[in-house]
Order: C-alpha cells, then sequence, then structure tokens
C-alpha cells in the first residue's frame, strides 16, 4: 500500500503520462502488463484534456476518461453527450472514494461544455446507479440452431423479405466498408426507430475492418456483406465470423454476427437471409441484437432462436433535462410536470414538458405542481423510451402525485420500436 493520499489530476501532454496513464488502466481490468507497442496504439484514443488519473507515491492507480459521442434520441434527432469510459481503481486502493470523485469531476465537466447527457456501459450494474446513471437501453444475445429452425436452406423464401424492388448481397473488402460503412451508420441514427444509437468514429471502423489492430489481437477477421438495392444503393451492411468446424465429415460451423444494421426493412430482411443460409453453418448467433429484433420472426420456427441472454447495455445520465427532453419526439401530445432530483446538484429541478408528439417538445423549469417526482437515475432509463413509468411506480422507485400521470407519462415516453445500441466502448 501507498504512503501517500492520491490526488486526482488531468492528464498533461506528455506522452509517458499517457502511458502511465494505459498501465494503470490495464492493471485495474487486471492485465498484468501492456507491451510498449500496444501503449503506443492505444494512446491515440486519448485525449489528455478529458482523461484523469489519481497518483499516489508517483504511480497512477486509479483512471477515468470521456469523449465527445452523438446520441440518438427518438424522432432521429441527436444530442451531445459524454462518454464514459475506462473507470478503474487499482486493488491497493479501492475504498478511498477515488471513482466517485473522478465521476464527480467528469460530470460537472461535461455538464460546462455544452453536453446533455452523460454515458457509460457499466460493468457491474449496482455502481452506477448512485452516480445518476439509469439502464438506458437492452440487448439480447440469440443463439439460432438451423437445423430446428424449418428453414429451406436449398431456397430461402426471400420475395418475403425482398419484393418486387429486390437489391442484392454482396460480400466487400475491408477497404470497402470504411467507405460504405459511415454513411450508412449515419443514415441509420437518423431514423426516426434508431434512438439509442451512438455515432462511430474513423478509429472504431478501422478497428472494426482490421486496419487497426493492438499487439497481441487475436480476433479473426470478419466476411463484410453490403446489401445494394436495385439502383445500387447500400442500404444495409452485416460483419461476421465463421469457425468452420467440423464433426464426424459433416458441417458444424457457427456463424457469428458481429453486426447488421439496415435503414430499410428490405435490407434488414435480405441481410438476415443471408446469413442464415450460409454454407457449413448449422448455428447462427448473433450478440447485442435489439430487444424486438425480427429475426425469432424470420424462422418458420420461431423457438428455434433461443435468447442466450437478455441485459442491460447504454446507461444514461441527464445533464440538462430541458435540452434533453425537448430534443426527442413523442408519440402523442400531452403535458407533464417533473420533479427531478439530483443529489449531485447538476440536472435537479421543476420541469414542464409540452409534448406535441413528432414535432418535438418545449421543456423548461418551472412552478408548477410536480405530476411526478423521479430521481435523476430514473429519469435516465425512461428518457429514450425503455423503461416504463407505471413500472417504477409500482417498485415505489418515483412517486405520482396526479393519478394515471405514470400511465400518462408512459403514453409520451414510451416507444414504437425499443432503443437499441449495439455498440461496446
Amino acid at each position: 500500500m501507498g504512503t501517500s493520499d492520491p490526488v486526482l489530476r488531468t492528464l498533461g501532454d506528455d506522452a509517458e503520462d499517457v502511458r502511465e496513464w494505459l498501465r494503470a488502466a490495464a492493471a485495474g481490468f487486471l492485465q498484468p502488463a501492456v507491451s510498449e507497442d500496444e501503449l503506443r496504439t492505444r494512446a491515440g484514443a486519448v485525449d489528455p484534456e478529458r482523461t484523469q488519473g489519481a497518483y499516489a507515491d508517483g504511480r497512477c492507480v486509479a483512471t477515468c476518461r470521456t469523449f465527445a459521442q452523438r446520441l440518438t434520441l427518438p424522432g432521429g434527432r441527436d444530442v451531445p453527450c459524454s462518454a464514459v469510459t475506462h473507470v478503474t481503481v487499482t486493488a491497493t486502493h479501492r475504498r478511498r472514494g477515488l471513482m466517485s470523485a473522478m465521476l464527480r469531476r467528469a460530470l460537472r465537466a461535461a455538464k460546462e461544455r455544452g453536453e446533455v447527457c452523460a454515458s457509460l456501459i457499466a460493468a457491474e450494474y449496482p455502481i452506477y446507479g448512485r452516480h445518476g446513471f439509469g439502464p438506458a437501453t437492452r440487448a439480447t444475445d440469440f443463439r439460432v440452431d438451423l437445423t430446428r429452425a424449418g428453414l429451406d436452406r436449398a431456397g430461402l423464401d426471400r420475395t418475403r423479405a425482398t419484393g418486387p424492388e429486390a437489391g442484392h448481397v454482396e460480400l466487400v473488402a475491408p477497404e470497402e466498408l470504411r467507405t460504405v460503412g459511415p454513411p450508412l451508420h449515419q443514415r441509420f441514427r437518423a431514423l426516426p426507430t434508431s434512438a439509442g444509437a451512438i455515432d462511430r468514429s474513423t478509429r472504431w471502423w478501422l478497428a472494426h475492418t482490421g486496419g487497426l489492430r493492438y499487439p497481441g489481437d487475436e480476433r479473426p477477421d470478419l466476411f463484410h456483406a453490403v446489401y445494394r438495392d436495385r439502383d445500387g444503393t447500400a442500404q444495409g451492411i452485416a460483419s461476421y465470423r465463421h469457425d468452420r468446424r467440423w464433426a464426424n465429415s459433416l458441417p458444424a460451423g457457427t456463424l457469428h454476427v458481429d453486426e447488421l444494421t439496415a435503414v430499410t426493412a428490405e435490407a434488414e430482411l435480405a441481410l438476415w437471409h443471408y446469413l442464415l443460409s450460409v454454407d457449413w453453418t448449422v448455428t447462427v448467433c448473433a450478440d447485442r441484437r435489439a430487444p424486438d429484433d425480427v429475426l425469432p420472426l424470420l424462422l418458420p420456427d420461431p423457438r428455434a432462436a433461443r435468447i442466450n441472454r437478455h441485459h442491460d447495455l447504454l446507461w444514461l445520465r441527464p445533464l440538462d433535462v430541458p435540452a434533453l427532453l425537448s430534443a426527442r419526439d413523442y408519440r402523442t401530445a400531452g403535458n407533464l410536470v417533473l420533479e427531478v432530483h439530483d443529489e449531485a446538484g447538476l440536472a435537479g429541478g421543476r420541469y414542464a414538458l409540452d409534448a406535441v408528439g413528432a414535432q418535438g417538445a418545449r421543456c423548461e423549469p418551472t412552478t408548477l405542481t410536480a405530476d411526478l417526482t423521479l430521481g435523476v437515475s430514473e429519469l435516465g432509463s425512461l428518457c429514450l423510451g425503455e423503461e416504463s413509468a407505471g413500472r417504477l411506480l409500482r417498485l415505489g422507485r418515483l412517486d405520482e402525485h396526479r393519478p394515471g400521470a405514470a400511465d400518462h407519462a408512459d403514453l409520451l415516453l414510451r416507444t414504437d420500436r425499443r432503443p437499441w445500441c449495439q455498440d461496446m466502448f
């Protein structure tokens, strides 16, 4: 154990400062050592001005960083968000309040920058609720047993998926996906039904297509498929790998879907039909899919798509309630007054929401009597439409001051398609 009390500070521009921080982050994630090559590669993702560490006896013992993110809200508009990642505390310095102190600093800085919320992927569920984060999207891991699915592998009924204006699926090289993928993903994020989607950096696309590899990274290369419509315009992409396994002279392979993103229903169905018909495959695994993905209902026997796991993914922490609630669309017109409690003093207050349906809303501070009182983490779970105010009421996690207010909140806030984020960060 060190002899001095840890001191929090933001990183400097010195390369060694960044490398020491990366070493501490690796130790916090229980990686015993990081090579110099890996440190140099990973340093490119670190913005020192948004990165902080706790230092004791000349060593970094806790880490936290953020980066700018764009988050899509119901209706297709996006807002600036502060993505929180690399939150670690070395085992020698746990239970000293270092993580809490770093998060408080990070959230205050995000508020000052004008980011309307913060996001993270929670490694452990119980930690982040006390800092105002709430689970805002969920994901489902599917495992499809093709031997039970009832599909005609010799000729899937593609007319159901594609219709008379059918396009085609083609395999493309990683370099081409780096050209096709980014604008298509931007179009996907702008769809009214894409709540929960986040933007992807150039570095993300390089890593996804094998153009950026960390030393020791043994991930297999992916196949990349693009669906083009009749006019040749890319409308969907899918990336996958195959284990090419055989047993007793019979194919027993598993196809792993790394991602599938489509901007039209035709593209989505055509790509699924393609993936479900790849030769030498008896199992298709698709992780982090939308909880209401169409995949099971594409199968003659939907029970063949077994749910391996249904889990929380993106967590949100509101920082500017009026900006957050004004930027999204609503299922219908209506009014709601929310009393938001925030122990950190960043987003608390009473707010009047005047929703006008798909045309957006106006939200501003008010002195009107509150319809509902809730914590900021509960608002984080509600703001994309995933959670139910009625369920939170039954759990005692919000208070209803006007009869039926929770049901009215659900009528306003819930979405036809559930919010979905398929990206880790």
